[in-house]
């Protein structure tokens, strides 16, 4: 099973869904999949970030799943690839 944002992930709500993934990855979560998502801005790319620091901070490996076009751009506009 994987924690799936749903809906818009912009700033408008992007401490809401940060604090949603994080409370998944501290309950053993290790799949993040983006496959209901549909609106994304580069605050889903710091929430990634936040995510993967918290997994490896508990000393496990965080996965990402079904990432929109979108986000993907992004991830490499902002030259994070190698971290996510």
């Amino acid at each position: 099973m994987a924690f799936t944002p749903s809906g818009d992930f912009t700033h408008e709500n992007a401490a809401t869904q940060l604090a949603a993934g994080l409370t998944a990855i501290a309950a053993g979560q290790v799949v993040i999949s983006f496959s209901q998502t549909l609106r994304i801005d580069s605050s889903a790319v710091a929430c990634m970030l936040a995510w993967k620091r918290s997994a490896g901070q508990q000393g496990t490996s965080l996965r990402f799943e079904h990432l929109p076009e979108s986000l993907t751009s992004l991830v490499g506009l902002y030259g994070v690839a190698q971290l996510l």
